[in-house]
């Protein structure tokens, strides 16, 4: 069993879980895995997926557990931290099947159930792939140490948001446990709710793309990110305040981001494009609303590596308060060529009864982009960005 604790899952999906209860509990929807790399599966792996993916129906969040989140997670009521608690997966709401070396993977429900599957349901891809194809991890705490030192010296304040496509659990908490030790204050915390109780650090995050994709899918594009916005204040209240831009392009999102929104919001993430162009233009976007940069944070969290952490630091230069949230380089940088995958939200409706509308991304370069082609071009059309 790979998954073995309930909340061996990103603390993102369990905050959209509640806005999703509160405000759309009769949402329903389609998922589907993306293998973006084109990897080939091993023969019988669908049936291992199938297994681990029953398993799953007998996590139970613990006492443990449920007192972390509500010491840590005080923007989630009594009510939903209860719900939580009684909780099970459902592995009906997963269909998996394999022709030669191609995974197929959908999911379909309500959308306040099946929100939880994303996060472990791609680690357990992962781990499986690199367990049935004999991959071995390698100088997994060497590398843990060097990246914390580094960063540190850059005076980097950095995260973990590695869970969706690690190399294993163990090697995930290996790095973890090592960046408590080494990352000092510049250790900010990590995605991984469980993994956070384990070494008391914060659990990381706020909200994700499929937010604002349900919301443009129901609402339409050019109402999407302020209708967006607008309900996660509602439920939060100012709270899990920073917002991801790229959804629907961060041009777009900024047309958008009203000066109310603006000011409520502790920061923005970045996770598409060019950083550098994207740093200049959230900087001016404040300045052009008379926020002091300084009071907002950008959050960049896309491919990142050492490297590209330093040229970011250096390009910031102390303008805007800058963080780092980094995944597949702290979890699955052991020697092996990490998978190139997504789940994504691809159709919703807001009754079981209704009739599905196609939910799409665009973000910030095209090669991201997600769902129906033909969705996507009129997408693009309403919101200005094709002739």
């Amino acid at each position: 069993m790979i998954i073995k604790h309930f909340t061996d899952n990103d603390l993102y999906k369990y905050s959209v879980m509640l806005a999703i209860q509160r405000l759309y509990p009769w949402a329903y929807v389609r998922y589907e895995f993306i293998n973006r790399g084109k990897n080939e599966f091993p023969e019988g792996f669908a049936d291992r997926l199938k297994e681990e993916v029953a398993s799953m129906a007998n996590l139970k969040m613990t006492k443990e557990e449920k007192q972390f989140i509500t010491r840590k997670c005080y923007y989630f009521d009594p009510v939903f931290i209860d719900f939580l608690e009684g909780y099970q997966y459902d592995p009906s709401e997963v269909k998996i099947t394999q022709q030669g070396g191609e995974l197929k993977v959908d999911i379909e429900g309500y959308w306040y159930r099946t929100v939880l599957w994303e996060v472990p349901l791609m680690a357990i891809i992962s781990e499986l792939y690199f367990q049935m194809t004999g991959a071995i991890p390698r100088e997994v705490e060497e590398k843990a140490v060097t990246k914390a030192l580094r960063l540190k010296d850059m005076k980097a304040d950095f995260s973990d948001f590695g869970t969706r496509r690690r190399f294993s659990f163990d090697v995930h908490n290996v790095v973890i446990n090592t960046f408590k030790e080494n990352g000092d204050e510049y250790f900010k915390g990590t995605s991984n709710v469980y993994l956070a109780m384990r070494y008391n650090t914060i659990p990381i995050g706020t909200m994700p793309h499929e937010w604002f994709m349900f919301h443009g899918a129901v609402y339409g594009y050019r109402a999407a990110t302020v209708k967006a916005l607008e309900a996660w204040v509602d439920v939060y209240q100012g709270s899990l305040g920073i917002s991801l831009t790229d959804t629907y392009t961060s041009d777009i999102f900024y047309e958008s981001f009203n000066l109310k929104q603006a000011k409520l919001f502790d920061g923005v993430r970045w996770d598409s494009g060019n950083p550098l162009e994207y740093t200049d233009k959230t900087i001016q976007f404040y300045k052009q609303n008379r926020i002091d940069p300084l009071s907002k944070t950008i959050v960049y969290s896309d491919s990142l590596d050492l490297d590209r952490v330093g040229e970011i630091k250096k390009y910031v230069n102390g303008r805007i308060h800058d963080a780092y949230g980094i995944g597949t380089f702290f979890t699955n940088d052991v020697g092996v060529k990490p998978l190139n995958m997504v789940i994504k939200l691809v159709q919703v409706k807001m009754n079981k009864g209704l009739k599905f509308h196609y939910a799409v991304k665009l973000s910030d370069i095209s090669g991201k982009n997600t769902g129906n082609p033909g969705e996507i071009e009129l997408c693009k059309k309403v919101l200005g960005l094709v002739d």
